[in-house]
């Protein structure tokens, strides 16, 4: 049985939701989640997330890319249909010509990395056909800036007052 208190502080506007989760922070509560209208600078740091391992994903399905389009031009360019006579010369290695490739491999560096890091966001994030988000208050995609606390009941109190006392318009328990 859960025993935990889900509590909302609605704050109006970006400068007191810092200060809030700031304030959270220092008295050692967890924050469960932060919803924002747009990108608030600072607060990923603020609340104590990991930095994203995004980049090496990118880097993955980028060198992925350039194998694929390495393979597929020595594949049609030399061994399949070659030599293929390329500005006069024929292509008898894919060394001798490699320059005319540089098109095609920037291009498919570009179109996987692309691809696979739109798909691991939606797969990671769980936005997928079907399965509707999770926003707790949809006043969070206009103008409104939500955290999200699971308390322990008997902090329930003086969780609601740090919460008033940094600028929270409203403060909801569930």
């Amino acid at each position: 049985m859960n025993t935990m208190k889900l509590i909302h502080g609605i704050y109006d506007d970006e400068e007191q939701l810092l200060e809030g989760v700031e304030r959270v922070r220092d008295n050692h509560f967890r924050i469960k989640e932060v919803f924002t209208p747009f990108p608030v600078h600072g607060l990923d740091h603020a609340i104590g997330l990991k930095r994203t391992r995004i980049a090496i994903c990118a880097f993955i399905y980028g060198l992925t890319g350039a194998g694929l389009a390495i393979l597929m031009t020595w594949y049609m360019m030399v061994s399949d249909w070659g030599p293929i006579d390329i500005g006069g010369k024929p292509n008898f290695f894919y060394y001798q010509n490699w320059p005319a490739f540089i098109p095609v491999t920037f291009e498919s560096t570009v179109f996987c990395a692309g691809h696979g890091l739109a798909i691991t966001f939606f797969l990671r994030s769980w936005i997928l056909p079907g399965v509707s988000p999770k926003n707790p208050d949809p006043r969070t995609t206009d103008n409104k800036f939500l955290m999200e606390l699971e308390v322990k009941p008997e902090d329930e109190a003086r969780v609601v007052a740090m919460l008033r006392e940094t600028g929270a318009s409203e403060v909801n328990v569930k």
